[in-house]
């Protein structure tokens, strides 16, 4: 989950200034320069700490134990703090000789100093998002935390995990709050988001000790199976649960009751209108988040084009893969065959989840020996396979990718939705493991974070068109090197590419050109193989995360073309490993910046 509101997540929307050589340097000693860059990498450093001791939450994301037992600050009075710490890092950073700097330090400066005018120019849309909604929702995001993040390794952690239930209460409260003016600002989502999230708003609060039941409920099961490892005397233990049973009736049980009384009563004055152009300055609105998102100057319109463009070209290569199995018939009636025929499904029973998983573990694993092929660097950390957990699998996404802690405590997470496996088609695997896992998120982002050579600020930076162009990308490499030797496996990944593709026209669709969902959703079943649930999950997403998932394929074509130029201007001297560290090695970037960076890459390589 983001921390709102702060350096860290608005690094997930930054656009950036251009950073090149400058002339002046050469005035300075480099003993100068070394002083100065130091100084404000100090200074980086610092400020960035600044972020990790206002979130409990981030500290425990990278396996930190202090202030264990608390949460963010979600109460609305954080957006007015956040904007005058925004404008004293500004103040301050206006007052740096930038020419007394050196390179890296100045691409930073410029990393840093942009994103703070983000936040600060962003301000005017802090209640323009939904903070219940079913894709990141605070209502999944609290427990799913507890679960996966909060490690319980001594009766101190025990204590305060049960802190953190008894917390649980003012966030949802400050939540309340939130929602609340954001209705006044004309900000209220969907109908259809009401049904999600007060059903698994629901789902938390059921079973023992919310209700006389034998089957205990999702946080008290985890609560218990986490004291349950402990070295410690059953006494202990008993006692240690019946607070946690406490802390469950009186905070988090009136605390959900408050919140699904509310969205209740929010869903009677809720429209079927999808788009944020029904906001106030909604068109204002989505077009910044294009911006942040994308980190271009594209518009809504330009693309929408690409993404139609995208979507004739690759139906064009699914029906050369159609003719190579034999298939006789329309790309539509293809569709169809991949869509219904068993052989492409894992059974939706246990057996046929654990077998997915496993599968999965052993993509992973074979392209981990293949590495030293593509990558010169490559991250310590670890990776493990995992299915979303039953009470947030009916909303949660296809797939998704959790970074490790940054001491090692914990590895990266390639979570697995395995809820309706008729969305989980076995020719896909290969695509979805490869993003998710290695190459994709696992690489960049524990490359990023175990990086020495950036300030601290930069290892966690999330520029969405970086990060899932990167991901995108991935699921395309290993066929360079032998994978996907299935034919069906290679269209699962045309498969993928093509729902990247038909994010572009959908997304601009609903909110720049007025689609309806019940639109998105035909666009989705009428040019994809992939399942109607599936193409009913995105559409949602699109509507609830304005822009994000054109990040995808835009930050894709941009790695593919630099590549292709670096190619063309290198020839024999190009090497896919170099040009991958080229790409990693410096963090998450906005897209101008990564193309900066590849052309004086390929200049140093042609000097």
């Amino acid at each position: 989950m983001k921390i709102r509101n702060s350096i860290l997540s608005i690094l997930l929307a930054a656009t950036i200034f251009s950073c090149g050589n400058n002339q002046n340097e050469d005035n300075l000693s480099s003993g100068d320069v070394a002083q100065e860059s130091a100084e404000l990498n100090k200074y980086f450093n610092k400020e960035f700490q600044k972020e990790v001791d206002e979130s409990p939450m981030m500290q425990t994301r990278m396996g930190m134990k202090s202030d264990y037992g608390k949460w963010d600050d979600f109460s609305n009075l954080k957006y007015a703090e956040d904007l005058e710490q925004a404008k004293t890092r500004l103040d301050y950073l206006d007052k740096i000789n930038k020419d007394a700097l050196d390179e890296d330090t100045r691409l930073s400066y410029d990393l840093f100093k942009r994103q703070v005018q983000n936040e600060i120019d962003d301000y005017k849309y802090r209640f323009y998002d939904y903070p219940v909604e079913q894709m990141h929702g605070i209502h999944a995001e609290l427990p799913a935390f507890l679960i996966n993040m909060h490690r319980v390794d001594s009766i101190a952690d025990a204590r305060a995990y049960i802190s953190r239930l008894v917390g649980v209460e003012k966030v949802i409260n400050d939540i309340i709050e939130q929602l609340k003016l954001r209705e006044q600002n004309g900000v209220v989502p969907p109908k259809f988001v009401f049904d999600r999230t007060l059903d698994a708003s629901r789902n938390i609060i059921k079973g023992k000790p919310f209700t006389n039941s034998a089957e205990a409920s999702t946080l008290m099961e985890d609560f218990t199976s986490k004291i349950e490892k402990l070295d410690i005397s059953e006494a202990q233990k008993t006692a240690l649960i019946n607070e946690a049973e406490t802390a469950l009736v009186e905070h988090v049980q009136p605390a959900y009751e408050s919140l699904i009384e509310f969205l209740a009563n929010q869903q009677k004055r809720a429209t079927e209108e999808a788009g944020v152009w029904k906001f106030p300055k909604g068109d204002e609105f989505y077009n910044n988040a294009l911006k942040r998102v994308t980190t271009t100057n594209l518009t809504a319109e330009e693309i929408h084009k690409i993404g139609l463009n995208e979507v004739a070209r690759i139906h064009g290569e699914m029906e050369k893969i159609m003719e190579e199995v034999g298939f006789e018939g329309t790309l539509v009636d293809f569709f169809e065959f991949m869509k219904n025929d068993e052989q492409f499904y894992y059974e939706n029973t246990e057996e046929g989840k654990a077998t997915y998983l496993k599968e999965a573990k052993e993509i992973i694993n074979s392209m981990k020996a293949k590495l030293p092929e593509l990558f010169n660097t490559k991250p310590d950390a670890g990776i493990i396979v995992k299915a979303v957990e039953p009470f947030r699998e009916k909303s949660a996404g296809k797939a998704f990718y959790q970074q490790p802690a940054i001491d090692g405590s914990r590895p990266g997470t390639y979570y697995a939705n395995l809820y309706d496996m008729k969305a989980m088609p076995k020719y896909e695997m290969e695509a979805l493991a490869y993003h998710e896992g290695i190459p994709g998120h696992h690489m960049q982002i524990a490359i990023a974070q175990e990086l020495d050579s950036i300030p601290e600020f930069r290892k966690y930076g999330r520029y969405t068109a970086y990060v899932e162009g990167w991901g995108l990308y991935s699921e395309y490499i290993p066929k360079e090197i032998g994978f996907y030797k299935d034919p069906y496996s290679d269209f699962g990944r045309l498969a993928m590419e093509l729902w990247r593709s038909c994010r572009l026209v959908v997304d601009t669709g609903i909110h720049a050109k007025k689609w309806t969902r019940q639109e998105g959703i035909d666009y989705y079943k009428e040019n994809t193989p992939a399942a109607e649930s599936a193409c009913v999950k995105m559409v949602e997403r699109h509507i609830v995360m304005p822009g994000q998932a054109t990040a995808y394929k835009i930050g894709m074509n941009k790695i593919m073309d630099l590549r292709e130029n670096a190619k063309e201007r290198l020839g024999n001297k190009f090497k896919i490993a170099e040009f991958h560290d080229v790409v990693l090695t410096d963090g998450a970037l906005p897209l101008t910046i990564l193309e900066s960076r590849v052309n004086s890459w390929i200049k140093s390589k042609k000097r």
